[in-house]
Parts: structure tokens; sequence; C-alpha cells
């Protein structure tokens, strides 16, 4: 129960950081990310908070799938008597 509220404590501390980002950010910025190849010639151009937020978007969704696993644990063999 205590770790579930702590988690959402922290997740709502993320959220307010990317709200406060958002408010003191909206010019529009050019986004470089040659590692992905699409914006290597031709950046994106959208407001530093939009960018921000999607940034944080594919790090929740990575951390998500990531900490849920494969599911399913394996059992584990008998011990041999000796």
């Amino acid at each position: 129960m205590i770790k579930a509220i702590l988690k959402t404590v922290a997740f709502l501390a993320l959220l307010f950081v990317m709200l406060y980002v958002g408010m003191n950010n909206p010019q529009s910025i050019d986004f470089h990310f040659p590692v992905a190849g699409t914006t290597a010639k031709a950046p994106l151009r959208a407001s530093a908070a939009l960018i921000y937020f999607g940034i944080f978007a594919v790090g929740v969704l990575g951390g998500t799938i990531l900490a849920a696993g494969s599911g399913g644990k394996r059992a584990s063999a008998p011990a041999k008597a000796k």
C-alpha cells in the first residue's frame, strides 16, 4: 500500500516538472537527434514543451515495458536427494 502511494507521488512530481517546463518554454526549437536518422538532415521544429512531453512519454512507456517483464515465473526443478 505504501509502495503504491510513493510511486504515485513520484509520478505526480514528474508530471509537475513536465507542466512547469511546458509553462516556461513556449517557444519553438529545433530538435536534432541524428541517431534516429530522420532528424539528421531536417530537424523537428516544435514547441520545447511538446518535445519534452514526447521524450518523457517514450521514457515512461519504455520503463513500463521493462518493468512488466515477461509475466511468468518458471517453476524450479525439485532438488534431488542424495
